[in-house]
């Protein structure tokens, strides 16, 4: 059985073991692999795929189904896509509705998720899935009721994140002890999750506010994360939590980026990358460095301009993938591209802040190839970056891949 490795095992591994193999980047390939059909695949994929251990790659849709709610499905890489559940099947949803955020894969095979809504309190749940569809729900949020202010937190729109502990770690958006979300720590059994920390402690949610991003843990066994909003100017923050205790890191001010809504993603240098929806020189978005001393360095500003918008694009609200070749990859969300008509952009950036446009979403009428590529990449073991759009003219969003000629990165 093959299995993903981390990208410093897998830089050493590329280093030994496949000298042959070449990691220079050759004239990029998309391909189309397969188009949502809403009301049996799902629709609308928000968050980056996952590649299991069984080759497959897995994501969640946010909406449609069999039941309405939303449904996590498998692809393969030839573009066979399989719905596995169902949201909504229970009254009132109790099983969840609306899976905004990625899954992610324990050792035992299972897979372990959030929904925004839906659950026993209508505020979101925990659950596993094994891989035949057969869900539990682990916790479902604010059993006092919404009326009570849900100190637990309400409304996960991140996925998890398994740290080296075996516990998942997750964040709400909204709730949580002072409103303005939480982070919460919750064991692979269930049960009343843990709140690391409530944002909004403080007057004006100078700590941060709304988190909707995933966490990450860092090599030194540190987590990770951004709030969307909040901070001391306003536009959002990057945080760590070491021991339990969190350290706003930086509080971004516009002209460096803000609102981050993305995961951020650690270098092979240890720094950290991450993307903003907004600010920058022209309000487009940004790409940011951020040393763990909280030094931060704006990489890369999108533009937009009437009519056609910043030709690279625009509004980067997804996390950056590092590349086996050293190189970031993400995608942009917005109306910027060569033409009007163009909906989101793959592109690849050094960590120097060099930038290259990939591909072009919708170039033209009608959008068969996808539009607002929000979910993301990832890097398969085959080399290959696959990844979702939202929607798409007369469907409800694509898979596709991107092949960028860098070879495969596998053990045994």
């Amino acid at each position: 059985m093959e299995r993903i490795v981390n990208f410093a095992k897998r830089a050493c591994a590329i280093a030994a073991l496949c000298a042959t193999i070449a990691l220079t980047s050759a004239a990029q390939t998309f391909t189309l692999l397969s188009t949502f059909e809403e009301s049996t695949d799902g629709g609308h994929p928000l968050a980056a795929l996952i590649q299991a251990t069984d080759g497959h790659f897995y994501g969640t849709a946010s909406a449609g189904g069999t039941q309405g709610g939303g449904t996590v499905f498998k692809v393969n890489t030839s573009g066979k896509l399989t719905p596995i559940y169902n949201f909504c099947t229970l009254a009132s949803c109790a099983d969840g509705k609306s899976p905004e955020g990625a899954l992610v894969q324990a050792p035992n095979g299972d897979f372990y998720g959030t929904t925004t809504a839906g659950g026993a309190n209508n505020a979101g749940t925990v659950f596993r899935l094994t891989s035949t569809g057969v869900l539990k729900t682990l916790y479902s949020f604010c059993p006092g009721g919404t009326s009570l202010g849900c100190p637990d937190g309400v409304k996960p729109e991140a996925g998890l994140v398994r740290a080296t502990s075996g516990d998942f770690y997750g964040t709400t958006a909204e709730g949580g002890a002072h409103g303005g979300g939480e982070v919460f720590e919750i064991s692979p059994t269930g049960g009343t999750p843990t709140v690391i920390y409530s944002f909004c402690t403080v007057s004006g949610c100078t700590d941060g506010q709304k988190p909707v991003a995933p966490l990450i843990q860092a090599a030194n066994g540190d987590l990770y994360g951004t709030t969307e909003s909040g901070g001391s100017k306003g536009y959002g923050t990057i945080f760590s939590i070491h021991a339990g205790t969190l350290t706003t890191m930086h509080n971004f001010n516009k002209s460096q980026g803000s609102h981050p809504e993305a995961a951020l993603v650690e270098g092979g240098n240890g720094d950290l990358y991450g993307t903003t929806l907004g600010g920058g020189s022209l309000n487009d978005g940004t790409i940011f460095q951020i040393t763990s001393g909280g030094t931060l360095t704006m990489l890369y500003s999108f533009c937009g301009t009437i009519p056609i918008g910043c030709p690279n694009g625009e509004f980067p609200q997804s996390a950056l993938v590092l590349g086996t070749d050293g190189n970031l990859y993400g995608t942009a969300n917005g109306e910027g591209g060569p033409t009007s008509s163009a909906s989101g952009t793959l592109f690849q950036i050094t960590t120097g802040g060099a930038l290259t446009l990939l591909y072009v979403f919708c170039e033209t009428s009608p959008c068969t190839d996808g539009s607002v590529p929000q979910g993301g990449l990832m890097q398969a073991t085959n080399g290959t970056f696959y990844g979702t759009t939202l929607g798409a003219i007369d469907n409800a969003g694509t898979v596709f891949s991107l092949s960028m000629g860098l070879g495969p990165f596998v053990e045994p």
